[in-house]
């Protein structure tokens, strides 16, 4: 009797949603007015607070307002131009922007946030030499400021400098031994460069400090999944849903070990939560078919198939496996001959199928 097949290579893996996005940073320095005095210092300060607030808020026009009536109030505000530069990067004029770093470092040449957003206009600018000497300058003005090393390291990795980027993550870490992203990135650099054991151990090191840190937990179970270490890696995708019920991919992969040991119910819960966050998922709905063939829901197992087909019809494995269903559960030759033709027509290549489709032609 012919099996059930699931694919291996359409594992979906979540990109897992990039963490730097949510990395706070402190922009500015303890006080706003460090640089030359102000004619009316506390009222400055206070339409830089409100820029500041109405940046946040997502107020481009107003921040951009309240900026340049605290830079009329002190016209030597380095504060000011950085704020102004930072509501042009996010008004997508990076050329204007870098104007507004570069006279607010002509003001306070240590300017670290300014040195660090300025090296995110030369990027977008495609200027790698400019961003790499902004960043070190910006390490140099303040060794403690962390979003410099990580933008300074992801630059390396952009050029395939792989032991500078390490090097740099490794200097960030020994000014904060403990900040997540700086792990979270270093041990996925480890993992992609295959060195899975030092991104275990940096990885370890992460959750500890953070133990709901769901991206870390579920790049665990990746890397002990594939060291075929299933009980390790059902482990950490439990982690991972603990901290974040709603990741879909921590959801299937453990739907997928279980389906693996042969544990239907712990399979069925998992894809239907996948199906829960995501019902266009076609592989969870083929999943499905196979878990409700293998017990003998074969209704269920029909549907699941045909909503994968209407999903993906250009999923050559679940046409397989509903090939496969009507053969042998229902029994019906000219529906599985359809959806073995159009699984040989998707590239399928199967030698059992060959010989069936084949022999229809003699």
């Amino acid at each position: 009797m012919a099996s059930m097949r699931v694919p291996t290579g359409n594992r979906s893996v979540a990109v897992i949603v990039c963490v730097l996005s949510t990395v706070t940073f402190s922009f500015f320095p303890p006080s706003w007015s460090q640089s030359a005095p102000a004619t009316h210092p506390d009222e400055a300060l206070h339409h830089l607070e409100r820029g500041e607030a109405l940046l946040r808020q997502g107020d481009l026009k107003g921040a951009a307002e309240a900026a340049r009536k605290a830079m009329e109030l002190n016209p030597s505000s380095a504060e000011g131009h950085y704020l102004l530069g930072r509501i042009l990067l996010k008004d997508r004029k990076p050329s204007e922007a870098g104007e507004e770093f570069s006279r607010a470092l002509k003001i306070k040449p240590t300017f670290a946030a300014a040195l660090n957003d300025l090296a995110d206009v030369y990027v977008a600018q495609g200027k790698s030499a400019e961003a790499e000497q902004a960043l070190t300058r910006a390490i140099e003005a303040n060794p403690k400021h962390l979003e410099s090393y990580l933008d300074l390291a992801k630059l390396y990795e952009q050029r395939q400098d792989f032991t500078a980027a390490k090097k740099t993550y490794q200097n960030a870490l020994a000014v904060s031994p403990t900040q997540a992203d700086i792990l979270f990135e270093l041990a996925t650099l480890y993992d992609n460069q295959g060195e899975p054991k030092a991104a275990w151990d940096i990885l370890n090191r992460l959750t500890k400090a953070n133990p709901k840190h769901a991206n870390a937990w579920y790049l665990s179970g990746r890397i002990a999944e594939k060291n075929n270490d299933l009980g390790e890696a059902a482990y950490a995708y439990k982690q991972a849903i603990a901290a974040k019920p709603d990741l879909v991919d921590a959801h299937y992969n453990l739907g997928f070990i279980y389906r693996s040991q042969n544990k239907p119910n712990d399979a069925e819960r998992e894809f239907l939560e996948v199906l829960r966050y995501r019902p266009e998922y076609a592989e969870a709905h083929m999943n499905l078919g196979v878990i409700y063939a293998s017990t003998n829901k074969l209704d269920d197992a029909e549907q699941a198939y045909e909503k994968a087909v209407v999903l993906k019809p250009d999923y050559a494995e679940v046409h397989y496996n509903l090939g496969v269903f009507y053969e042998l559960h229902r029994k019906d030759m000219p529906r599985a001959l359809a959806q073995y033709r159009k699984y040989r027509e998707l590239g399928g290549r199967d030698d059992r199928v060959e010989r069936i489709v084949g022999s229809t032609f003699r």
